[in-house]
This record gives C-alpha cells, structure tokens and sequence, in this order.
C-alpha cells in the first residue's frame, strides 16, 4: 500500500508538470513504467485509491446522459459589444461600489463545466446545460488529464471551467480523422457531449478554470483569491489576469488580449471583466441570466464575402415573413456557412442585397450570420421582388411598420413554431414535441391549435410516420404530465407579443389566475417592473381576441389551469402590498421576496396606490421617492430582518415557536425546488 501510494502521488505530479506546467521532469517510458507498475499493484491488491491516475481511462459508451442540478446556480455573463456599453457598467457598479477594483481575463469560446468534489475527492462533472440543470459527463471528464483528482477541502466545492480543444491539438487531430472539425468551440463540445469516452479521449480536450461556484465552508474568496486558490489545488489556470483599479486600466487589458488573442493556442472571442471584490458582488446580486458585476466585452466578429444565390422567406409564429439568403458556402469563424438573414424587406433595400451580387457577411456569438452589405453586383444580378403572397401557404399578405405578415393563423410554418414554442423545455416542457413532431403532427393529424395535442390518442399516433409503442406511451406521458405547469410556465408558453420567462413570472406573481390576467388593465400591467406601455397594450389585445380566448377554453377543458403557487401562511406580514427597492446585503431580492411572501405578504414589482410597505436597501432611489411622496411606511433592512427574526420569548410556548419555524423551513424549501 506504501507503494502504490507513492507511485499515485509520483505519476499525479509528473502529469501535473506535463499537462498544466508544460514542463515535464521526466520521459514518457518512464511515466509508462510506473504507470503499468501502478495498473498490477491495483490487480494484485483488488482495490484502486480514488485520486488514481488509472481512472483516467475512456470506458463503454453511454446509452444516455443523466441530468445533474447544480449545487448554485451557473450563470452566463451579459455582453457589451461598444466601450459606451462598458461605461454603463462601470457607471452602475460606481454606484454602488466605492473604488471599485475590476480583473480582466481571456473569454475562451468552449463548453462551460462544473466540476464536484466531495471530502477532496473529484465525484462529478457535469455541463452547464440551462444553468440549473447539467449533464453528467463524469466518465467523459475523467479522460482529460489536466485536472487534479483530489484536492485540500474538506468539504463540498464546485469548481467552473471551460472545455476547450486548443487549436494545435485540432490541427493534429484532423490530419488522421475520417471527418476533420473545423470549429474548436463544437470540437471540445462534441468530445464531452458523446456518449463514447474514447471519442472523448481521441480529441484530448482540456479544461481551463476561472471560477469557484461553491463552498460548502461559506468562504467568500475575491477573483484574485478564487485564482490563487484554483491554481495551488492544481488546476489548469491561465496566465493572463490583470487587476485594473480603472475603467482606463480595464480598457488596456482589454486591448491588450485583443491585440495576442489570435496568437495564442486556445479560441476566444472576448474578454471577462469581473468586480473583484466579493462582498459586493453579492450586494450588487444578479439579473435573471446574468451577474450584474460581470461582463463580457465581445471583439469585432469575423466578416467575409461571398455570393448570394437565392432569397427565400421564412414565417415565423407570429406570421412575420423574414428573409433568408441562401449563399456559397464559406468559411466562417470556424464553421461552413451556407445562409445568412436580414430584418425585413427594407432592410434588404438598404443593404442593395440582389441575387447574384456579391455580400458581406458577419457571424458572431454563434448565431445565423447575417449580411452587412452588397460589396458588388454583377452582370445578371437580380432584384428581390416584396412577395404579394405567403410563400407557404399563397394568402395574400399584409405589411405592419416595417414588416411583412402572413394573415393566416393555419399556415403551415406558423403552426408547427407556435406548437414547437408551446411545448418547449422554458414553456410547458413537453418532451418529444419538437418542431419536426409539430410539423408530423399538422400534415397527419390535421394539428391547428396547441389544445390539439390534448386530444390525441395510443391510435391517432400510430397513424404517424415513426410512431411506435415506446414513443407513443413516452409523447402521451409527456403531454399529460404538462398539465401541471405552473402559471408563469403556462404564460410563456401562450407566445403573447413581448412577454418572455421574465415578463412571465411578472405576471404569474401579479395574478392569482388566467382569468385575473385576462381582465387586467394597461394600468395594472405597466405598474409592473418589467412590462412597458407596448407590452401592456400587447397582453390586453391578446386576451381581448376571440380565437385567443376560445383556446384558453379549450386548454382549461383539457385540464390546464394553473393558480398562483406561491404557499402563503398566516405571519407578520399578511394583508400587506410590499415593495423591496434597493440593494439587501443579508438576502437576494428574490429570497427576501420569497420569505415576504411565505409569511403572509404579497410583493410588488413597482410602488402603487395599493402599496402599503416599502423596505428601503443601499442606495434605493426613485421608488423610495415615490414611497415618500405618497406616505407609505418606510423600514430600513435592519428593521425588516427584526421582523421576520424576533427576538426568542422565554414566555413563549416552545412548542408552537418550533413549530412555525419547521412550517417556515418546509415552506422556503419547497419553493427553493422551484426555482429554476
């Protein structure tokens, strides 16, 4: 046992000076002969040490991946594209932060991971999927051998990175691959999303780490702290940090990786700039996507010409006709591009795109690219006509402002969007309901409206092309099991103009019900946080259409009714309409809001006529000025949290306090799950 341990902790070491140092001691017979010496002992002695170097090994391929929930929440960083963008945050952060320091880093374009250890030892890795739910790719991780497999915590950690394939190790693999990868982003994606490990090992991607997720400790670690920390635990880390105390030395940083990014071995397309200190990121808190102490500064995105060979129109949900240029293939920041978009037809104007013309596209973010301009027309090029009539299904069209729509609510590609849209995972998360289902689903089943899907039978399935048992039970299961998406869910997924998940939970913590929403007023709605003028008009219009609310109908009849969720016991704070403006430090908005609510309360988003609470937070502002104006009571966040922890009474029955307090846990933990 002796031995075997010191030959993991020897053949740990020389693969951390090979993989992360890029130094190595010693060559790589010898790494071979401890390695084989290591492989008998764990025969001979039936057992293998966890932070062995031979677990490193590609197994069987997986039949699927099983879904992971991270311990917090990962999210993704907001962009700017200007320094006009980059002052807005400086200036927001200004406010809140006295001399603020900023830290600047390469933004590597690969596959955000999270990594678990547990008592030091690596158990899991999971992808980053929607930020709350991940991936297991453990045995694909476990192929990669620039992360160390136990570390010095006693507890729980998660550590975040990004899976790359750096551009050498993509041009050597290439010259033996059946199929070459052009874009390292999709190579280092594709290694660790297939379900082969050896593929996984074939492609040699490796991990960069940035970030600490988790600490079971509560350790709160600066982005200066969190690197030092990462990189004496033996991670891969690299090199380039600055620590900038101006938005001037943050602009340096930025130009100085923009002027080495392209010689260096890894793709990126920006760089991170990050609030250093992290006491005040968790008082400056997130948005619903994105932390408002990090941004992404994105580079100039890659142009290139090619030939435009045809316009198509596309029909989108909303009947918008949107057009398409069909182009030469050409390469394009790593990936073949065949088609780029345009707004409308004026934007086609504007940019004199013609067929046969030479243009100049764009492709950034990983999205369609789309045409910059014409470049150059040549002897045949053709005008592209305004269509009279929808290309899919020939009704007339009309135009609103500057587009053009297709009239007819049945028209194919409008249909399938709109289901498609319905049933997605954000939505009412029917599994196996795709855009090709939807679209199997109207051409054989005669689909129109999303309450079609309630109707349908074992044998109306059959009739469809790729149906069988197994898949029929799993759709059918997945359409029932839809009828218990909660309201905000069930908002998104009616694809009302302007509303998104956020506006949806506006509205799902406004209304207790369809038919509360359905009579609210353009008044009522603006009085939200996140709905303006034009959407308000947006939510009343839908309601008040006679087919929109013949569907609701429907949809009720087949069982989808969905209250407001929210349990609500008897507490300090019952019959009050309360506004949190400001920035807590002891609790998010959204927790504070959840433990309000939980002990009787009802939040807003905005200070009303009906608000009769408004608990002030650091540097509050026209809210708490409203809140003035009309009266209302004001507290302070040390007053709030008096109130919703009291002081303990020694007179007071014991009993019932124990009580509250599990019926106030069991509350919290039951919405905490439904968190998303």
């Amino acid at each position: 046992m002796d031995r075997m341990r010191e030959l993991i902790d020897t053949l740990n070491r020389w693969a951390y000076e090979y993989y992360v140092l890029d130094s190595p001691s010693v060559e790589d017979r010898e790494y071979d002969r401890l390695y084989d010496e290591l492989v008998r002992l764990e025969q001979d002695e039936g057992r293998r040490e966890p932070d062995s170097p031979t677990r490193r090994v590609g197994g069987e391929p997986l039949k699927s991946f099983s879904k992971h929930q991270h311990i917090n929440r990962l999210y993704s960083l907001d962009k700017a594209v200007t320094y006009d963008e980059l002052d807005a945050f400086f200036t927001r952060i200004g406010k809140i932060v006295p001399d603020p320091e900023f830290t600047v880093e390469y933004k590597f374009d690969g596959l955000t991971m999270c990594l678990t250890y547990e008592d030091g030892i690596f158990v899991r890795a999971t992808t980053r999927g929607n930020g709350v739910e991940g991936e297991d790719v453990t045995k694909q991780c476990l192929t990669i051998k620039s992360f160390p497999l136990a570390i010095d915590y006693p507890g729980t950690i998660e550590v975040q990175g990004e899976a790359v394939i750096p551009l050498s190790t993509l041009a050597r693999y290439n010259e033996t691959a059946k199929e070459p990868l052009k874009n390292a982003r999709n190579a280092a994606a594709g290694a660790i999303r297939n379900l082969d490990p050896r593929v996984t090992a074939e492609r040699h991607p490796e991990i960069i780490f940035y970030n600490i997720n988790y600490m079971s400790g509560g350790e709160v670690l600066s982005q200066t702290e969190q690197m030092d920390y990462l990189r004496s635990q033996g991670f891969k880390v690299y090199g380039f940090l600055r620590l900038c105390r101006t938005p001037d030395e943050v602009k340096a940083a930025i130009e100085e990786i923009e002027v080495y990014r392209r010689k260096i071995d890894i793709l990126t397309d920006g760089a991170v700039v990050k609030l250093n200190n992290a006491e005040y990121r968790g008082r400056i808190g997130y948005t619903d996507k994105f932390p408002k102490w990090a941004v992404a500064y994105k580079f100039e995105a890659e142009e290139v010409e090619t030939t435009v060979r045809d316009v198509i129109w596309q029909v989108g949900r909303t009947g918008k006709l949107t057009p398409l240029a069909i182009v030469d293939p050409v390469d394009l920041a790593g990936a073949t591009v065949q088609r780029a978009t345009l707004n409308n037809f004026g934007d086609l104007q504007k940019k004199d795109v013609k067929v046969g013309s030479k243009v100049l596209i764009r492709r950034s973010n990983e999205v369609i690219p789309e045409i910059l301009r014409a470049t150059e027309h040549v002897e045949g090029s053709i005008d592209v006509e305004k269509p009279a009539v929808c290309p899919y299904c020939g009704s007339p069209v009309y135009e609103n402002g500057a587009n053009i729509f297709c009239p007819n609510k049945y028209c194919r590609p409008r249909v399938v969007q709109k289901v498609a849209h319905f049933a997605s995972k954000g939505a009412m998360n029917i599994d196996g309901v795709s855009e090709m289902t939807a679209a199997s689903f109207y051409d054989c089943l005669g689909l129109r409206e999303c309450s079609d899907l309630y109707s349908y039978t074992p044998m109306d399935l059959l009739c469809v092309d790729g149906f069988k048992d197994k898949k029929i039970f799993n759709t059918l299961s997945a359409i029932e099991n839809s009828k218990n998406a909660t309201l905000d869910r069930f908002i998104y997924a009616l694809g009302i103009g302007g509303i998104g998940k956020v506006g949806a939970r506006d509205l799902s913590r406004a209304f207790a019900d369809m038919d509360a929403l359905s009579k609210a007023t353009v008044e009522q709605l603006v009085s939200l946080e996140n709905i303006g003028d034009i959407t308000a008009n947006q939510i009343v219009s839908w309601f008040a259409a006679e087919d929109n609310r013949k569907e609701l109908a429907k949809l009720k009849a087949a069982g989808i009714d969905p209250k407001r969720t929210l349990k609500v016991q008897a507490g300090i704070f019952s019959g009050q309409y309360v506004v949190i403006t400001g920035t807590l430090t002891s609790y998010k908005r959204a927790e504070a809001q959840k433990i309000i609510e939980s002990m009787g309360g009802e939040c807003q988003s905005s200070v009303t006529g009906k608000t009769t609470l408004v608990i002030a937070g650091e540097a509050a502002g026209s809210k708490l000025a409203k809140a003035k104006s009309l009266g209302l009571r004001i507290i302070d966040e040390a007053e709030f949290l008096s109130m919703i922890n009291p002081p303990e009474d020694s007179s007071a029955d014991d009993s019932a306090d124990d009580s509250s307090d599990d019926a106030m846990d069991e509350s919290m933990a039951g919405e905490e799950g439904n968190m998303e």
